[in-house]
């Protein structure tokens, strides 16, 4: 027999629900699924939940069950936007509204909206939860850089600094960073650096 610690059991097993997996044992597809109607159905994009839904994940992100942190889910509109169509003077295959992309992943955008609504806290981290036809659902790590807990913390006392204030809306998370190109090094990343609109907004 064969044993493996508690997060990589519980990550795995969230894994196979978000990934429309089925087990003999357990119907991860079916529970995922119901578990995204209840998240459908909340009023507000954004709530304040008691503990994460993937607490490996979260883990690996840095979250601490502490005073000073905490942790939304948020539910944002899938797909690249709405595009207007041009009225003339283009070829139907050179209007552009097709394969349009954000300059922006929807994660952050997400981190970015759940940092406006809660401006007194920064941005730690966050990580994907689910999807469906219309919704991306994501967890958002808030840290609040005033409480004391969180100032005596030797691993995340860091971001109570002044020099990471606002870092969601200056592409420091990790998520971000990974949009802007800023996880690949070497050749073919020249125009990523030193941000997405450097360069001739050759970035992305």
């Amino acid at each position: 027999m064969i044993y493996i610690g508690a997060y990589k059991y519980i990550k795995a097993n969230l894994e196979k629900g978000m990934l429309g997996k089925e087990d003999n044992n357990y119907d991860y597809k079916t529970f995922q699924r119901s578990k995204m109607i209840d998240w459908r159905k909340e009023r507000g994009a954004v709530v304040p939940i008691s503990r994460p839904t993937n607490l490996a994940r979260a883990r690996e992100l840095g979250y601490k069950a502490k005073d000073g942190v905490y942790v939304f889910r948020i539910k944002i509109r899938r797909g690249s936007g709405t595009h207007t169509r041009p009225t003339r003077g283009r070829k139907p295959k050179k209007m552009g509204t097709v394969k349009i992309t954000r300059g922006k992943s929807i994660q952050v955008l997400a981190e970015e909206r759940v940092a406006k609504r809660y401006q007194g806290m920064e941005v730690l981290n966050s990580y994907q939860i689910g999807e469906d036809g219309v919704f991306k659902f994501f967890e958002v790590i808030m840290v609040d850089p005033f409480d004391p807990a969180i100032i005596r913390d030797k691993t995340l006392s860091w971001i109570v600094k002044d020099v990471h204030s606002g870092r969601v809306y200056r592409g420091k998370t990790s998520a971000a960073r990974k949009s802007r190109g800023h996880r690949r090094k070497g050749v073919g990343t020249e125009k990523t650096r030193p941000g997405i609109r450097s360069r001739g907004h050759l970035g992305k």
